[in-house]
C-alpha cells in the first residue's frame, strides 16, 4: 500500500543494554519543545493507577529481568488474541496543538505481533477494539491512530512500518512510511506532534541505541477535531496479538498541550 500524497517518509542485545538504553534522558527537539509541566507527565508509571483507565490485557506492571526498577504500562502479555487499551483521565483539547513523547519496547519472541498505536479518541476511557491486525482500536470511533505495526497483513506495506489511520479502519491507512528503525526487539522512542494551525500531525522515531538520532518518519494532514468529532478527546495507547505473539510495553509518556 503506498503512501497518500500528504504522506512523506523521511530517511534521513544484551538485556543490560535494553535496560540502559530505557532509563537514558531523551530531549525532545522540534517546533513544540517539552514544557517544565507536561499536562500528561509519567516519567515511569509509578502511581498511575488512578489517572489511566486500562481496558482488556493492559496492565500496569512491575519491570523484570533487567536493572531497570520501574512501573511500566504493558498493553499485551504475550498471550493469543490479546488487546490492551489505556486511556489518560485528562482529556485533552484537540483544536490546540500539542507533543506527546513515549518510550515503547516491544519483545518476546519472533515473529512478534502486531504492534502499538498512538489513539485520540472521543468515544469513551473505556474503549476497546479488535486483537489481531485490529491493534486493540479497530472499531473505536470516531478516533484517529498512529500505528507502531510489527506485522504484515494484507493492508499493510511492510512488518515495519507506521500508519496513520481515520475512524477505527486498519484495513483503511490514510497514510504509512516505513519506520526507519526496528520496531520490534529493541526500544525506541517516538514523538507525535500535531500542529493544529496547520491540521498536520507528524511522526518522529528514535532508537535508544547509542549515537543515534531522531528522525521525521511520517507526516500526514488531518483535522483531529472533525476527525474526533469534538473539541476534546482521550489520548492514549493499544495494543493487539494474533497467532503471532508480543509482550509490548509503554515505559514512561508525556504529553505537552492544552486540557480540556
Amino acid at each position: 500500500m503506498s503512501s497518500s500524497r500528504s504522506t512523506r517518509a523521511v530517511r534521513g542485545g544484551l538485556v543490560a543494554a535494553f535496560a540502559l538504553s530505557i532509563a537514558a534522558a531523551l530531549s525532545p527537539s522540534g517546533a513544540m519543545a517539552a514544557s517544565d509541566d507536561p499536562l500528561i507527565d509519567y516519567e515511569t508509571f509509578k502511581g498511575a493507577s488512578a489517572t489511566l483507565d486500562r481496558n482488556g490485557s493492559a496492565d500496569l506492571i512491575w519491570s523484570s529481568g533487567s536493572k531497570v526498577d520501574q512501573r511500566v504500562l504493558r498493553l499485551t502479555a504475550g498471550g493469543y488474541k490479546q488487546m490492551g487499551s489505556a486511556w489518560s483521565t485528562q482529556k485533552i483539547d484537540v483544536t490546540q496543538s500539542f507533543e506527546s513523547t513515549f518510550k515503547v519496547y516491544l519483545h518476546h519472541g519472533r515473529p512478534g505481533a502486531d504492534g502499538i498505536a498512538f489513539v485520540v479518541q472521543s468515544k469513551s476511557p473505556r474503549a476497546l477494539g479488535g486483537w489481531g491486525g485490529g491493534l486493540g482500536y479497530r472499531g473505536i470511533k470516531p478516533s484517529v491512530a498512529v500505528e507502531f505495526d510489527t506485522w504484515q497483513n494484507t493492508s499493510d506495506p511492510s512488518s515495519n512500518h507506521l500508519a496513520v489511520v481515520l475512524g477505527g479502519n486498519p484495513d483503511f491507512q490514510a497514510g504509512t512510511a516505513e519506520a526507519g528503525i526496528p520496531l520490534y526487539g529493541k526500544p525506541f522512542s517516538a514523538r507525535v506532534e500535531y500542529d493544529a494551525e496547520e491540521s498536520m500531525l507528524r511522526v518522529y522515531v528514535k532508537s535508544l541505541s547509542a549515537g543515534s538520532e531522531e528522525q521525521l518518519a511520517l507526516e500526514h494532514e488531518v483535522n483531529l477535531a472533525d476527525e474526533v468529532e469534538d473539541s476534546e478527546a482521550w489520548a492514549g495507547f493499544t495494543a493487539g496479538t494474533g497467532t503471532a505473539l508480543s509482550k509490548q510495553d509503554v515505559y514512561s509518556w508525556s504529553l505537552d498541550g492544552a486540557g480540556a
